[in-house]
């Protein structure tokens, strides 16, 4: 499989890179009344993978035991409109799907074999729906003159999300394949695929960009367990009649000042844009989890969330090659309560372990791709990629790129070191591109008395990627 990925990409390459424009300009932009600063704009995105994987020891698969498989799915498929129907006034509605393979993720009650069959009409939801009000506009609307101040409110199912630059990141431009995940620790537990119900509001002031938020989590009633191997307590999601949520981000934008009408944070500017930015953020639930001890007794814990991070997005060498180097770093420290851990896996074909496979074998990552998402501790990522001079055609851009995450999390006696390795091979920017990368996980288990590593697997991708 892993040479007909590699076919597929020569061959994707060669014929793609003749067609398509290299100015995407306004998009799908409607201006109401002839008025510029009236408009309605829509974007729509595919992000299809091709895979070919290694899977967690016992991993079974439609009832097959597998210890290796290749697929193509649908990471996301997405579709957002928002509109400003006056210099005041903005409305955003952003829905699709995600994470749909050959046997996982299709649509509530989907199973087995036939029409509704496993993997098969996966539900279709709102990802944002929220509206905005400027109070202090970026451009005073009387004067066309920008104001160095600004300040928006607004309310809805919403993205403007606290701890890092990546809490709120594009799904469209990313430098890797994918974001490391643990940049969303609550997802799909006390939030709507990254979304809260809240009020926010963002802004400049100078040079510096702002977002903070008040949020209602959604409701989690998951069941502490005492850990009787190490006799601790054991934290789990269950925040009863949840509390206010607090969030915010704060980033010192140095050189280019970015946007911020929409809160989708750019992961890579292909060489367009010269930015430098230094940022911290927070997210604070109080009780948002629970634990029980060796006698029973419940005790509730906050939610604390800390994220310090460094963005920067810089030409290099000749001017005219347009060479540019991006690189990314954060570190993380979540505390979610006592030992708390969570295990994830993207777009998981696996529907359980092997019933003959012994618990000593069982891997604690979970099936599949399952790997150690989060947990109480400390995480720290780093990205960078180098954009290559471009060529006396112009035709396709390539842009190297190398990611690793460190992960001690407190469960868990051995800290855990994750890798990706790939490329960009930008044909229009990011409206049309295909990534291969190749990942590799550590794999967990419980060996007398400590939760330890032994052992990793791969993943080798291919995304092809067209947004509109």
């Amino acid at each position: 499989m892993k040479y007909l990925l590699a076919a597929c990409l020569s061959l994707c390459i060669l014929s793609a890179a003749g067609q398509g424009s290299q100015e995407y300009q306004a998009g799908m932009k409607l201006n109401i009344g002839g008025d510029t600063t009236r408009f309605i704009r829509f974007m729509t995105w595919n992000q299809i993978w091709l895979r070919s994987q290694q899977n967690n020891p016992g991993t079974v698969i439609n009832n097959e035991v597998r210890n290796n498989t290749w697929d193509i799915g649908a990471r996301r498929l997405r579709m957002l409109a928002y509109a400003q129907i006056s210099p005041r006034y903005l409305i955003v509605t952003h829905f699709g799907i995600n994470n749909q393979s050959f046997a996982t993720g299709g649509g509530s009650g989907s199973g087995g074999t036939g029409p509704y069959g496993a993997g098969k009409k996966p539900q279709l939801f709102i990802h944002d729906a929220w509206n905005e009000f400027a109070v202090i506009p970026a451009t005073n609307p009387a004067t066309g003159k920008k104001n160095k101040y600004n300040l928006y409110i607004g309310g809805g199912l919403h993205y403007w999300w606290g701890i890092s630059r990546m809490s709120s990141a594009s799904t469209l431009n990313f430098l890797t394949i994918d974001a490391p995940i643990i940049n969303w620790p609550l997802v799909e537990f006390s939030d709507q695929f990254v979304r809260q119900f809240g009020l926010y509001a963002k802004g400049h002031l100078g040079k510096l960009n702002y977002s903070v938020a008040v949020n209602k989590p959604f409701a989690t009633n998951n069941t502490p367990v005492f850990d009787a191997v190490k006799q601790q307590r054991v934290a789990v999601d269950n925040n009863g009649d949840a509390r206010a949520a607090l969030q915010g981000y704060f980033d010192y934008q140095f050189l280019g000042q970015e946007s911020n009408v929409l809160p989708f944070r750019v992961g890579t500017y292909v060489g367009t844009k010269k930015v430098f930015n230094i940022g911290a953020g927070f997210y604070h639930n109080k009780n948002g989890t629970k634990s029980i001890d060796g006698n029973g007794v419940m005790e509730q814990h906050n939610i604390t969330l800390l994220g310090a991070d460094v963005f920067a997005d810089l030409p290099v060498g000749n001017k005219s090659r347009n060479m540019a180097l991006t690189a990314y770093g954060v570190f993380y420290n979540y505390n979610f309560g006592p030992n708390y851990w969570r295990t994830i896996g993207i777009m998981n074909t696996a529907s359980g372990f092997d019933p003959g496979l012994a618990a000593v074998s069982r891997t604690l990552n979970g099936p599949g791709d399952a790997r150690m998402f989060i947990g109480t501790g400390n995480i720290a990522y780093v990205q960078t990629g180098l954009l290559l001079p471009k060529g006396a055609k112009n035709k396709v851009r390539v842009q190297p790129f190398g990611a690793y995450t460190w992960k001690q999390l407190r469960y868990l006696d051995e800290p855990g070191s994750y890798f990706d390795i790939g490329a960009n091979f930008f044909i229009d920017g990011h409206h049309a591109k295909i990534t291969p990368q190749y990942s590799t996980r550590p794999l967990y288990y419980l060996r007398n008395g400590q939760r330890v590593k032994d052992g990793t697997r791969g993943e080798l991708l291919l995304q092809l990627q067209i947004f509109l």
